[in-house]
């Protein structure tokens, strides 16, 4: 298989995740800890450890190599070492289905300057030109309404509520589920 891509934004570059990014993930975890805590899983005691995330960025990589996943890093050109954001692409499913799930988070300093929302259009673009993906879905918890806009103003649409979907932050959590298919997938794309 091909490398992952380094995508570019006109302020960002997306690149895919290493185990030589082990410690600007720690950084922006420890950064975002209390910000990202109320939308992700309880994290366990290795999570917030170097070791962990250098094993994190191993199996980003591998998830890339045996087509699961794609694992994307935010980094502002301005500040290139610092890691702003994460962006997946993950479960991706081939044959009848060719979709995969869309994650991210952004770091708390970087909300409400249009910066994920520069992201994802290119992890998007990637998914459906790149990896010639017919369908992403995404999902948010319903008082996100961050999360609720920005997959609204990149068109993805809801397709229903699923109830006590994941457990997060102590608790089970409802999520709205939402969908973006690719406009220009053809048949004889599918893989």
């Amino acid at each position: 298989m091909q490398s992952q891509p380094t995508l570019e934004t006109p302020r960002l570059r997306v690149v895919p995740v290493s185990p030589a990014h082990a410690q600007a993930m720690l950084d922006y975890q420890l950064r975002n800890r209390a910000h990202l805590a109320p939308w992700d899983p309880t994290p366990g005691p290795q999570f917030f450890t170097l070791p962990f995330w250098i094993g994190r960025g191993k199996q980003r990589a591998l998830d890339w190599q045996e087509g699961r996943g794609a694992a994307f890093l935010l980094t502002d050109k301005q500040v290139p070492q610092l890691v702003i954001g994460t962006a997946t692409l993950s479960q991706i499913q081939r044959g009848v289905g060719q979709y995969a799930m869309l994650g991210y988070g952004l770091d708390k300093a970087y909300q409400g300057q249009g910066v994920m929302y520069e992201a994802l259009r290119a992890v998007v673009a990637f998914a459906f030109d790149g990896l010639r993906l017919h369908r992403l879905q995404a999902n948010y918890q319903p008082d996100n309404q961050r999360s609720a806009a920005l997959l609204a103003r990149l068109g993805f649409v809801i397709e229903g509520r699923a109830d006590q979907y994941l457990f997060l932050n102590g608790a089970w959590r409802d999520h709205v589920m939402t969908s973006l298919t690719n406009p220009h997938f053809n048949d004889a794309n599918m893989l």
